[in-house]
């Protein structure tokens, strides 16, 4: 029951803020794309680097995670290591990431509770990770189309599971515009503009279009 008088224009706690989260993207890599058959390919590199770009914007720390980079995937896609460019990721043998102590390290190193995760495939290197940190108290949210499984009900399948287990399916442009919150935050609204334009598809076009026709402080 609503208590009136206790009502206030007030965010709730559990919307991600750059202060509360760190963006996880784990194992973005040649040979896990080319296993992906959940969905078009082309649109979750845009969505990989449109999520990155949406960390950068807002300084929200991040870990970049790699499986057998040397031996069988294949490296960091190049267009998500160039957001990052200073960050080394961390190679693993296991496919559960959280099974990796480095790995596990680094999150802890970012001091955040709320862990945004997006990976490939859906239903191994996301799932698995996903689970075993809302098992040890973490908050998830799963970026379900900056991440990708061999199949569509692979990838469906494995995200009903994570939300079963208790996390939070989300976009990449949802968490950005989360983050954001406010138009009148002019500290990031450029960066913000400048990544839906960039990676926003018919949306970025709009802001285009209304820059162009109805001028330089078009709110998004």
């Amino acid at each position: 029951m609503v208590d009136i008088a206790e009502v206030t224009a007030a965010p709730s706690p559990d919307l991600l803020t750059p202060d509360n989260c760190a963006v996880l993207f784990v194992d973005h890599q040649p040979q896990m794309f080319f296993g992906t058959g959940s969905g078009d390919r082309t649109a979750i590199i845009n969505s990989t680097v449109g999520l990155a770009r949406a960390a950068r914007a807002f300084d929200v720390p991040v870990v970049l995670s790699t499986v057998a980079a040397e031996s069988f995937s294949g490296p960091l896609l190049p267009q998500l290591a160039e957001v990052f460019p200073e960050q080394k990721a961390v190679d693993r043998t296991s496919m559960n990431a959280w099974e990796d102590v480095n790995f596990v390290e680094a999150v802890k190193a970012t001091g955040r509770e709320k862990l945004v995760i997006a990976g490939l495939w859906t239903e191994v290197c996301v799932v698995l990770p996903a689970l075993s940190a809302l098992a040890q108290g973490y908050e998830v949210y799963v970026v379900t189309d900056a991440s990708g499984g061999v199949s569509p009900q692979a990838h469906e399948h494995a995200i009903q599971r994570m939300v079963q287990a208790g996390a939070v399916p989300v976009t990449w442009v949802q968490v950005l515009l989360e983050l954001q919150r406010d138009w009148a935050r002019s500290d990031t609204y450029e960066a913000v503009t400048d990544v839906v334009t960039r990676h926003g598809g018919a949306y970025g076009l709009g802001i285009v279009y209304a820059h162009a026709v109805i001028g330089g402080h078009t709110a998004g």
